[in-house]
């Protein structure tokens, strides 16, 4: 019988959650690390019982972790992300120039075809690739040849939080980077190119139209139609179908167009999700509603998907890697809340069910679908 496996990353540990395909009844794992943070856990989409984690703590900096049966055990593997060249400086909000710091990694994307190739988005901001399972890592430097020095840190960090892999081309990846913006390479990451163009930033650039600059929260895009991307940016839902070259905003009646996660169906590429937060100084959702909306046209027209989600006195914020879909036919959403809460709907986000209410700050939420 086919089911899910939710990994599900915290501030305090890491949790795996396991249901069949009516996902009714879960099977919860015991904390994995507990107290160190969890900040991102992804697995193999070409071997399933593969998992790799970022974990980290003030007091022992970051570590990475794999494991090869499904989470029941877990190998350290390689800390070393060797730079190609000196990482040297980026602008700070100031005008100042600053030297690179490597300090966190935010996002772990494992190879589309291979089983030891993986991706991670660090922070400060570049990207870093393993052929041999996380053993050994090294940088693709053409990334922050482009503009680097240019970039500056949003609110939480200059981080590369993105990575969307072509699953029709291994060589075109996506990247975001906060606050600097989109770029995609065509090559496997030897040269890159800026895609912001249609991106407007009226309160936080001098020049609202600049190529870099722009605080991109999340992007992705449904594999049968790669040319498509989708955009949840600091301000604006954003849509692009060629490939991130132009962008266009699908907000429409949106209660609020500010968010950090946006998914997409995994059956249907014209049905996105995005969770609505009240604005860049309230996380919160507004009215105090948790409410998941959903477009099935790309964008512009919004419903409201509330059964079985609190309706009052909610003040909770989903992160941008805190919501993932499953590949069942029913299509399933999940999403985790800065409360501690794991909502999932089985049924495409007709109706919500709470997998666990007490965690730690939720930080990520992958899903695998198990055959």
């Amino acid at each position: 019988m086919s089911g899910v496996r939710v990994l599900v990353g915290t501030v305090k540990g890491a949790f795996i959650f396991e249901s069949d395909e009516r996902r009714q009844k879960w099977e919860i794992s015991e904390p994995q690390f507990p107290g160190w943070e969890m900040y991102h856990l992804k697995g193999s989409p070409v071997d399933p019982n593969r998992i790799y984690a970022s974990q980290s703590s003030g007091w022992f900096g970051q570590t990475m972790q794999r494991s090869d049966d499904g989470g029941k055990n877990w190998e350290a593997i390689s800390n070393e992300f060797e730079y190609a060249t000196d990482p040297g400086t980026h602008q700070w909000y100031d005008g100042t120039q600053h030297p690179w710091k490597f300090a966190r990694v935010w996002h772990l994307e494992p190879s589309l075809t291979d089983r030891d190739t993986v991706y991670a988005g660090v922070e400060d901001a570049a990207l870093f690739k393993s052929t041999d399972g996380g053993q050994s890592w090294n940088e693709l430097p053409g990334l922050c040849d482009i503009s680097g020095p240019k970039w500056q840190p949003g609110a939480g960090g200059m981080c590369l939080h993105t990575i969307v892999l072509d699953p029709n081309d291994e060589k075109r990846i996506v990247v975001a980077i906060s606050a600097a913006g989109a770029f995609r390479t065509n090559d496997g990451g030897e040269t890159w190119k800026s895609i912001n163009h249609g991106l407007k930033s009226e309160w936080e650039l001098p020049d609202p139209v600049a190529e870099v600059g722009h605080c991109v929260h999340n992007i992705t895009m449904h594999p049968g139609k790669p040319d498509t991307l989708f955009m949840q940016k600091h301000w604006d839902v954003m849509r692009s179908d060629d490939a991130g070259d132009n962008w266009f905003e699908v907000s429409g009646n949106l209660p609020s167009d500010f968010g950090f996660p946006i998914a997409v169906h995994a059956h249907e590429p014209e049905t996105i999700y995005v969770v609505p937060i009240l604005s860049d100084q309230f996380h919160y959702p507004p009215e105090g509603k948790l409410r998941v909306y959903r477009s099935k046209s790309g964008g512009n027209e919004w419903e409201a998907l509330t059964n079985g989600l609190p309706q009052e006195n909610c003040y909770v914020n989903i992160l941008r890697d805190a919501m993932s879909v499953d590949g069942l036919e029913s299509g399933g959403v999940y999403f985790g809340t800065t409360g501690g809460q794991v909502y999932c709907s089985p049924d495409s986000g007709d109706s919500w069910n709470t997998i666990v209410h007490d965690l730690p700050r939720v930080l990520s939420v992958e899903v695998q679908t198990l055959a």
